[in-house]
């Protein structure tokens, strides 16, 4: 039996989807002090949902907490942005890999899905939109790898992915790069041609990554990009 002070899961998630969703569309800014009290008032709730959500985030990465300041959200840094992207270089591809291996080109529809309503925020140069959609483009491209494990990891990067992926937009609104690459990955995937999706796929984490660390710059390794 949970205890008493335990809340609906439901009133959390959404606090914590309203939160995640403001830290990804850059409304709450990287180094923007996360008040408790204010985040409730804001979202009409008590404290206590917004606390639970602050710590779900802290652990996906979007939050970071000081024994002095309490919750802020994340600033990204060079440190941080390889750190990240290594992970995804290394696993991501491998999963897209075992995903087209398995010859059932139905596991990739949710991300031809994605690839149209990217074409329409695309054209209205919804660049909220399409940082939400990005996220989600890469996901559909790895959660059918057969592997629980695989895909647990690479969503436990998510979070983290999504903010360094926004950084990089806000220096260099590369979005129409960024999906020309989805397309031609997808469309090697969805052809059986596993070695060249993989391949494909890491050229693009890796070409990305190399962006936003030349919008950190060396000598901004622990700032705001």
């Amino acid at each position: 039996m949970p205890p008493p002070f335990s809340l609906p899961a439901s009133r959390t998630e959404v606090v914590l989807e309203e939160i995640r969703r403001g830290i990804l569309t850059r409304e709450l800014r990287p180094g923007q002090p996360l008040v408790e009290a204010e985040l409730a008032q804001r979202l009409g709730v008590s404290k206590t949902p917004v606390r639970e959500a602050l710590k779900v985030l802290s652990n996906s990465g979007l939050v970071t907490f000081s024994p002095y300041k309490g919750a802020s959200v994340c600033v990204v840094d060079a440190e941080l942005a390889r750190s990240v992207y290594d992970v995804r270089m290394v696993l991501e591809p491998e999963a897209l890999r075992r995903v087209v291996r398995r010859g059932e080109p139905e596991l990739f529809d949710e991300a031809a899905e994605t690839l149209k309503t990217a074409s329409a925020a695309l054209a209205d140069k919804d660049h909220v939109t399409l940082s939400l959609l990005n996220r989600q483009f890469h996901r559909a491209l790895y959660r059918g790898c057969g592997n629980p494990l695989l895909v647990s990891i690479l969503d436990d990067l998510r979070d983290r992915a999504a903010l360094i992926t926004v950084v990089g937009w806000d220096a260099s609104p590369s979005w129409r790069q960024e999906w020309a690459e989805h397309r031609a990955v997808l469309n090697a995937a969805r052809k059986g041609e596993a070695g060249a999706a993989e391949d494909l796929l890491r050229r693009h984490i890796g070409s990305f990554l190399e962006r936003v660390l030349g919008a950190i710059g060396p000598a901004n390794d622990a700032k705001e990009a």
